[in-house]
């Protein structure tokens, strides 16, 4: 059988969330900037 060509990494996600961002340095930089906006939602 042959290889099929679409085969996503279950491995490599894109990780969202508030305790994710809050949990890394950038990621509390973003939180921040984004509380400056005055977005409702801060993260996922």
């Amino acid at each position: 059988m042959t290889k099929r060509t679409y085969q996503p990494s279950k491995i490599k996600r894109r990780r969202f969330g508030f305790l994710k961002r809050n949990s890394s340095k950038k990621g509390k930089l973003i939180l921040k900037r984004r509380r400056q906006k005055g977005r409702k939602k801060l993260a996922h």
